[in-house]
């Protein structure tokens, strides 16, 4: 049986991916009928009233003959417009051996026979389109929830306009208990929206203004009590939206598309079924060919030989392989989908059910990535107010947590009268720090990698003088008890140091804990941060391995080093600066992907929530998955072996179809038991 036909995405999932089943897919459901049901149900019908009336002799030959030959009609028809478009193209299908098989087992009298094997065949084909098109609606079903208008904020007035021609920077009035028309950010009003279409949250999260409106733009690093989502609920409040993005570029339209392609990304079993099919159906075609001289050398009838021929033809189809893993790829994906998870394909699901190894990031991913300025120490002759001033202006300009966290903090100490001088020609050092000037001297604020080695034996890598021992000594301190250090120089004068924790998540022992019952036999936390306070971290939520003071491309050889390892490694990151790490994985991940375009565009799993408990929900549908992929496999590959020498012994055609349009339904329904895998 091959494979059903994908079903057509509208709205912002389409996409042009075609396949010959999509011609059939089509003609198969007029007027909300599912025709190629309804056509195997007659030629059912049809065969039964001919079986019984010729049964008990209640009309002629010719009149069940009649029926059998209506029966096998309607039940090959769609098979047959199959095999006309798979002739046309040079290909060889696996409906061509059921139609062969069917008029083979007709030319020898067996009208009931051929009539069956179609009648099972389409019966098998109408329901697994219709058992597949319950995940494929899962997935569009997130479509749907698009409003297709909403209310506008234009020239004191408020409007109804079509979605589509929302622009960025229009005000979207959302009143209570409506869907959100666009992404952005809340301007006005507080409500709590469910975010759960999107994101996969259980419960709504408090929505309110953002307070400072000259940075709102940077909507990506906005903190999710102001982000807001097409297609989520809005609560009992009404809220104002700024939006962000088009229609068409919005993050349901992106996942929707991108869940839909995920259809396309074949898993390395189904590249496997692929290729087997391709060398076995010819063979089969070719052995069946070879049986037919079997009266040459056996004491028996051509037809006898020609009757075991077309049995073994039945027998040998791989109906329930070309099926398998499609079934259960489609409906892991759609189940990972309605919960808030992002799998782009068979390759992912599968390798991720694989796993042994993940390395984490762990700023965001580990800890709230929410740091707090906690320690402030200043050189010899430095005054705090000058520290933190300086340090405020260049932070300013910069969007790192860090340079956020000490931005916040600074002016918190600071208060109203302080006043923060202005920062120019801003210059990020990844994994260093920044550079910047302020009043007329340059500005270096980073950690120890941006003015030298912790031991001082090398010229500074910003041609300034070396790190002074106390300032050494407060680094070192701050260090020991686990904080990320920030050291600050302004022109050849070092002003001081600040020290900064970023705590734990609190789930993530208990996610560390989840993912080794899972099998995972290692993790590691990749930071750039300083080893000691990676190590802190690592220690308190569980983690075999901390590495620290780490650039991107250190990331990126420990990786590969944890492969040479482990087949197949995972990589837990934000989908920006670990972008490198997570492309050399065997699988990428990213946390908090929604609104982002590059975590989605880059992950090959993203985790639409800033919540790390969907990790271990990923991991075991995946390692469902993976299971029900090798069982789907083991069930269609073994029916092929048992038939084939048993039709070749002796067992007729009608237990061979039976059989084997059995497995294929067998193989359907088990795959999409991961429709209802537990999660939520």
């Amino acid at each position: 049986m091959s494979h059903p036909a994908p079903h057509q995405h509208h709205g912002p999932a389409s996409h042009a991916h075609s396949s010959p089943h999509d011609h059939a897919s089509h003609d198969a459901t007029v007027l909300g009928v599912n025709i190629e049901l309804f056509f195997a149900l007659a030629a059912g019908g049809l065969l039964i009233a001919g079986w019984a009336l010729g049964h008990f002799a209640l009309v002629s030959h010719g009149i069940t003959v009649a029926l059998f030959v209506m029966s096998g009609l309607l039940g090959g028809w769609f098979a047959m417009g199959e095999v006309i478009q798979q002739l046309r193209q040079g290909k060889l299908d696996i409906d061509l051996l059921m139609i062969v098989a069917a008029l083979g087992a007709a030319s020898l009298g067996k009208w009931a026979e051929g009539a069956l094997l179609l009648f099972l065949f389409s019966l098998g084909h109408a329901l697994e389109h219709h058992a597949l098109g319950r995940a494929r609606r899962a997935i569009e079903a997130l479509a749907e929830l698009a409003p297709t208008s909403a209310h506008v904020r234009r020239d004191d007035a408020v409007i109804e306009v079509p979605v589509a021609e929302l622009a960025v920077g229009d005000v979207v009035v959302v009143r209570p208990n409506e869907r959100l028309a666009a992404d952005g950010y809340v301007v006005a009003g507080e409500s709590a929206v469910d975010q759960a279409p999107v994101t996969g949250e259980s419960i709504p999260v408090d929505k309110r203004p953002v307070p400072d409106l000259a940075h709102a733009n940077q909507a990506v690093t906005l903190d999710p009590a102001h982000r807001v989502f097409t297609g989520t609920l809005n609560g009992n409040g009404a809220l104002d939206v700024y939006v962000t993005r088009l229609s068409s570029e919005n993050t349901l339209a992106k996942v929707v598309q991108l869940v839909a392609q995920a259809e396309d990304q074949k898993s390395p079993t189904q590249l496997f079924a692929d290729r087997f099919q391709r060398v076995f159906v010819p063979a089969v075609l070719g052995f069946v060919l070879f049986l037919l001289f079997a009266p040459l050398v056996l004491n028996e009838s051509f037809g006898e030989s020609f009757y075991r021929a077309m049995a073994v033809l039945v027998a040998s189809s791989p109906c329930a392989l070309a099926i398998s893993t499609p079934a259960a790829v489609l409906s892991g994906v759609a189940r990972a989908g309605r919960s808030g998870v992002l799998i782009k394909g068979g390759a992912p699901l599968e390798h991720l059910g694989n796993l042994t190894a993940i390395a984490f990031d762990k700023t965001g991913t580990l800890t709230h990535g929410n740091p707090k300025l906690t320690d402030i120490r200043p050189a010899h002759g430095v005054q705090d107010t000058e520290l933190l001033r300086i340090t405020a202006a260049v932070e300013a300009l910069s969007e790192h947590p860090l340079a956020r966290a000490v931005n916040r903090d600074a002016r918190k100490q600071l208060g109203e009268n302080v006043a923060i001088p202005s920062a120019e020609n801003l210059k990020s050092l990844t994994g260093q720090g920044l550079t910047a000037t302020v009043e007329g001297k340059q500005v270096h604020v980073g950690n120890a990698n941006l003015f030298g080695d912790n031991q001082g034996d090398t010229q500074s890598k910003t041609q300034g003088p070396f790190l002074p021992d106390a300032l050494r000594h407060d680094i070192d301190q701050l260090e020991a008890s686990g904080r990320t250090t920030m050291i600050v120089r302004h022109g050849e004068r070092y002003l001081g140091v600040l020290g900064l924790m970023d705590t734990p998540r609190q789930q993530a022992a208990h996610v560390i804990e989840k993912l080794k019952k899972l099998g995972i036999t290692q993790t590691l936390m990749l930071s750039g941060d300083n080893p000691r306070a990676a190590q802190a971290v690592a220690q308190a939520v569980g983690i075999d391995q901390a590495m620290g003071s780490l650039m991107p491309e250190d990331k990126v050889a420990a990786i590969a080093q944890l492969r040479e390892q482990h087949a197949r490694v995972a990589m837990v990151g934000d989908g920006v600066n670990d972008a490198p790490a997570m492309a050399r994985a065997t699988v990428g991940i990213a946390m908090g992907a929604a609104g982002s375009d590059v975590a989605l565009e880059t992950a090959d799993v993203a985790l639409m929530a800033d919540d790390l408990e969907k990790l271990p929900f990923a991991v075991g549908l995946s390692r469902a998955s993976a299971r029900i992929i090798r069982q789907n496999l083991w069930i269609s590959l073994g029916m092929i072996a048992f038939l084939v020498p048993a039709t070749l012994l002796g067992l007729p055609i009608g237990p061979a179809v039976v059989l084997h349009e059995g497995s294929t339904l067998v193989v359907v329904f088990n795959a999409l038991r991961l429709l209802a895998y537990p999660g939520d």
